[in-house]
């Protein structure tokens, strides 16, 4: 059963998406919001911490909770990490290396592997002192050559847009899985517990994939912003 804290936070999401509650806009204070769901001023404020590390909201001492335009910037409105402060993951870096790629990972960057080589890392995301996220990810030696392990410990997000690149955007898969022994021992939990499978393509501004990942994580969920598109539900239809 989803958390009331969750529901109030995408109950939330929900009205601005509605526009029931306007980018600018106040919303009811948190004494108004306990009222209305029937829950403690302290459940209030966790919801409402979901919505300010997400951006959605933005609240002033003294002045209340409004709502920030940024609703449409992308479909992804959150995730159970990205909606985390950086400073609230840490990383532990099982190994971080220099490899040939293969075939399929040739097809990916559009690179001869003969005179190519890949930085590859795999490590354990940790938030709130739990592990949540094994992440094994590839990119370019030729894009970043002064990657280390100190950088990959951090945001290497933050660390492509510092050298100079500019990312445009991911292409994201999800599937269902069951954790694996090897995986269940690096996020000491069970063998076949249900996780989901995250394969992630990151594509910079002049067209080039920057990076290839897969993640598996526990607990996640995630919510979008999905535009109906009507020539796709009829194509369905005939």
């Amino acid at each position: 059963m989803m958390k009331k804290r969750d529901f109030i936070a995408d109950d939330i999401l929900s009205k601005i998406y509605q526009n029931k509650y306007r980018a600018g806009q106040k919303i009811p204070t948190e004494r108004d919001l306990a009222n209305q769901y029937d829950v403690s001023r302290y459940t209030i404020r966790e919801a409402l911490k979901k919505l300010l590390n997400i951006g959605c909201i933005r609240i002033i001492q003294g002045s209340g909770i409004f709502v920030n335009d940024t609703k449409y910037k992308s479909p992804l409105i959150y995730n159970s990490l990205t909606e985390k402060k950086f400073k609230d993951i840490q990383s532990d870096i099982i190994y971080f290396k220099k490899i040939k790629p293969d075939h399929t990972l040739e097809k990916i960057f559009d690179v001869n592997g003969e005179h190519t080589k890949l930085w590859e890392y795999k490590r354990v995301r940790i938030a709130d002192y739990q592990k949540m996220q094994i992440e094994t990810s590839r990119l370019p030696c030729s894009f970043f050559p002064e990657l280390n392990k100190e950088e990959v410990k951090k945001s290497v997000h933050d660390y492509v847009q510092q050298c100079g690149y500019q990312i445009s955007h991911f292409i994201t898969t999800y599937s269902a899985i069951n954790v694996s022994k090897e995986d269940a021992e690096l996020l000491n939990c069970k063998k076949g517990v249900a996780a989901m499978k995250i394969i992630n393509r990151g594509i910079l501004q002049n067209g080039k994939v920057f990076e290839y990942s897969e993640m598996i994580n526990l607990d996640y969920s995630c919510s979008y912003f999905t535009p109906f598109n009507s020539y796709s539900h009829q194509y369905r239809k005939n």
